[in-house]
């Protein structure tokens, strides 16, 4: 009996077996390192870590298909609702710490500005900026002596570690809830 080729019975051939499983294996790679990089992300500053894990999820339901990924709008609802809670967690914890620790409305004024200049500077304007613009402008806007204006910036350094531990766990969040949908959900 003479053996047929594997395309002439309907099947695949090995050849297509393996690019199948690599083609498979480049999109689950590349999904993981937007969902890792993401999570990584959030606590380096120079990182959108939550917009990773964001576009992970989106890479997935582009490279998987639409009907093959386990997601819709109502996943792309819930992870942009919580993007949008860890942008703003990012943004106001360090103000929102500086207000804890006695600052001012010009305290607060120089986390913001400091942060917006201090992101031109790379990883160290974005860790220097909102703490050098809180305490510049206590001393100097609000009039406030050293030990005070040290006060306030010391509290944007605390509100901006919780705001790192916040983004961590919206993050994680974010991740649990793209496993749990794709696997158990759909």
């Amino acid at each position: 009996m003479a053996h047929k080729p594997a395309s002439a019975s309907g099947g695949k051939n090995h050849v297509e077996g393996v690019t199948d499983i690599a083609v498979l294996a480049v999109k689950w790679v590349t999904v993981g390192t937007l969902m890792v990089g993401g999570l990584v992300g959030t606590f380096l500053p120079v990182l959108p870590g939550s917009f990773f894990i964001l576009l992970g999820a989106v890479a997935h339901y582009f490279l998987f298909g639409q009907g093959a990924s386990g997601l819709n709008w109502v996943s792309f609802v819930v992870l942009s609702v919580l993007f949008a809670l860890s942008v703003a967690v990012d943004w106001l914890s360090g103000a929102i710490g500086a207000k804890w620790f006695g600052s001012s409305k010009w305290g607060i004024a120089g986390v913001i500005v400091g942060g917006i200049i201090g992101f031109f500077f790379g990883f160290v304007g974005i860790i220097v900026g909102p703490l050098l613009g809180a305490f510049i402008f206590e001393m100097i806007f609000a009039k406030k002596e050293l030990n005070a204006a040290s006060k306030s910036t010391w509290g944007t350094l605390v509100g901006g570690g919780a705001g790192m531990l916040g983004k961590a766990m919206i993050s994680l969040s974010m991740i649990v809830f793209y496993v749990v949908d794709v696997i158990f959900l759909n």
